[in-house]
């Protein structure tokens, strides 16, 4: 009798225990903290001013119809950039292409100087095939919120002059072509993730977005077929905008 009882004491002890070593091992294999989803890519969208350096054309022998016609102000130029990642370890690299538009009107030009009733523009297509290195380390691991990255692309830009509804020509000359170039942009990126950590990992679970920055660039693009003749579309300019790391 007394074996029975001290037994059925024992199955009592082990079936309560069971419960607390079945939570023990959850705790274990449960990772504490949010999961990221993996990261593949971004998507960049920026504007900026582009103000085409078509008066140092060595040919014009220091006329300035850019001045002349649009005075000293830029276009604005919107792009849209796809990124992809190839590496992600010290940083990420991978290759990004890029399209965007840019545009300026202003009062056609007579023979004599004066301004015709119609309008003219100038519009361009800047597109860009770049290879991209960011130091995003120190933002993941160390919670340093400012991500330094560079650029390096081959640019092509098709470019036309409008004259009133129609492309321009002069001289029985079509005004449109397209030109040759290269670029290097270096900037500085802000995680906004610090700012609101929540609202940033329910955008990762709900929408896949990993991360989110505001950045400021500065490119140095010569755009003007390497060196050749006429329209030399080349730059310098500040472009600010959106990332989002998917």
């Amino acid at each position: 009798m007394r074996r029975a009882t001290a037994l059925g004491m024992a199955l009592v002890c082990a079936s309560m225990a069971l419960p607390a070593w079945a939570q023990q091992e959850e705790a274990v294999v449960v990772p504490e903290g949010p999961i990221e989803s993996p990261r593949s890519g971004a998507i960049v969208v920026r504007a900026g001013g582009y103000k085409p350096e078509i008066d140092k054309e060595k040919a014009l022998n220091g006329a300035t119809p850019y001045k002349n016609t649009f005075g000293d102000s830029s276009l604005l130029v919107i792009e849209l950039e796809m990124q992809r990642f190839f590496y992600q370890g010290i940083g990420t690299a991978g290759v990004g292409l890029s399209a965007g538009y840019g545009e300026k009107y202003a009062a056609a030009k007579l023979t004599g100087g004066g301004n015709a009733a119609e309008k003219t523009a100038l519009k361009l297509v800047p597109l860009q095939l770049n290879a991209f290195y960011k130091f995003d380390y120190a933002a993941f691991e160390w919670g340093i919120p400012l991500v330094p990255y560079g650029k390096l692309g081959l640019v092509y830009t098709p470019w036309w002059v409008t004259k009133g509804d129609s492309t321009n020509t002069a001289q029985g000359i079509k005004g449109s072509g397209g030109k040759w170039g290269w670029a290097a942009t270096a900037g500085v990126s802000f995680l906004l993730d610090v700012l609101q950590p929540r609202f940033a990992r329910d955008f990762d679970s709900d929408l896949g977005i990993n991360h989110s920055y505001l950045f400021a660039e500065y490119s140095y693009a010569d755009v003007d077929d390497f060196g050749g003749a006429g329209l030399n579309l080349s730059s310098r300019r500040w472009m600010f905008g959106l990332t989002l790391d998917y």
